[in-house]
């Protein structure tokens, strides 16, 4: 039986980071850690953050963890697990992109379990272990992309080097504070690549085959949304309302990918587990032409006319016109042409395919991939 779930408050209007201490009172953290990474401190949001604690009185107690990497790894969950004990934290605030907001989620994990964090990925069976004591968290993105603010789940790299999908409901925020004040620094092509991240997200579970009719439709308008806004929001960082669709659009696609992702994920996961500088919404907006071709096939695809729909929200004429659309936008958005751009050679398809048919995604695609599918669809995309 299928499971359809949505559960985290969410603020989201210009300024909507001023409700930051009164969310925290709602969730019960009295002493919050905030995870977050450089970046973000040198770009003054911090300090925001920290100035919103203030407000209707003295500064909620707090600890600050500022190591996230772009990729966030094990190493760095137990370097802010150990922040959080040691200032007798009891919640968490991500304050960042992705890779900060789940490395809270994999804080959230480390301070309540004992154990590597492999113990509770999704491919070694260890959702159920992630228990109800995981402390309270509260998403305030800084980046329009992932959406992992209204997600159940984070991406980790564990000690083993694996990058690893970890998924519980415990997980999923308390609140999601999106206020698009705090992506106007954003530059163009870290906007360019978050934004086809989300683009990517809305796509991957429109065309995923399981029955949730909510998640189709909140992936759809976010798809529209995105597709409109990105370049206004990648040609003038200013643009508010661009801005605001796009952060609208991001967190519909993590809402919506309850559903499930795919082979776009699979190939994505598995190339950034080998090489952590390669942005995870890079790929994914080059890999995305392959994978819908390859998914043109899928008999869900078809019978439901999932291409024609996604075509239509897009203003293209018909489902053949997707594919390059997509190349033609990452052409104008500054992003790469293909993975050969990025430097990935033909000697690495191998390690990605055994990723990539490891991955969680992989069987959530509208057509299960061989070896030999993942082998064209790179092949595709370089």
């Amino acid at each position: 039986m299928a499971e359809i779930r949505y559960l985290t408050t969410i603020q989201i209007e210009s300024g909507a980071l001023r409700l930051l201490r009164s969310e925290c009172a709602r969730a019960g953290i009295a002493r919050p850690l905030i995870v977050t990474d450089a970046g973000v401190r040198a770009a003054g949001l911090l300090e925001r953050a920290v100035a919103a604690l203030e407000d209707g009185g003295p500064t909620l107690p707090h600890a600050v963890y500022d190591g996230t990497p772009s990729n966030p790894t094990e190493a760095a969950v137990r370097a802010a697990a150990a922040v959080y004990r040691e200032a007798g934290c009891d919640g968490l605030i991500a304050l960042g992109g992705g890779s900060a907001i789940d490395c809270a989620k994999g804080v959230a994990i480390a301070v309540a379990h004992e154990g590597p964090l492999k113990t509770y990925a999704t491919i070694e069976g260890g959702s159920p272990r992630i228990t109800d004591r995981v402390p309270p968290l509260i998403a305030v993105p800084t980046t329009a992309g992932t959406g992992s603010e209204v997600a159940r789940g984070a991406i980790l790299i564990v000690d083993d080097g694996r990058k690893l999908g970890f998924h519980s409901w415990r997980l999923l925020p308390r609140a999601a504070i999106l206020d698009p004040d705090l992506t106007l620094g954003l530059p163009p092509r870290l906007t360019a690549a978050t934004g086809m991240d989300a683009i990517a997200h809305c796509i991957e579970t429109f065309l995923a085959p399981a029955f949730n009719p909510p998640a189709d439709g909140i992936a759809l308008d976010g798809l529209e949304r995105g597709w409109a806004h990105i370049e206004r929001a990648t040609r003038d960082g200013q643009d508010r309302e661009a801005r605001l669709h796009m952060m609208s659009a991001s967190m519909q696609g993590a809402m919506a990918f309850q559903k499930g992702l795919g082979c776009v994920h699979s190939l994505s996961h598995s190339l950034g587990g080998l090489n952590p500088a390669l942005h995870h919404g890079t790929l994914n907006a080059v890999f995305l032409p392959a994978v819908i071709a390859f998914n043109a096939g899928a008999e869900s695809v078809q019978r439901e006319r999932r291409l024609q729909r996604m075509a239509r929200v897009m203003g293209l004429a018909g489902p053949d016109d997707i594919g390059p659309a997509i190349r033609a936008l990452n052409a104008r958005l500054g992003l790469p042409a293909g993975l050969a751009d990025m430097g990935v050679t033909p000697a690495m398809f191998e390690r990605i395919i055994d990723g990539a048919m490891a991955d969680h995604c992989h069987k959530t695609n509208p057509r299960l991939a061989t070896r030999d599918d993942y082998r064209a669809m790179l092949e595709a995309s370089m």
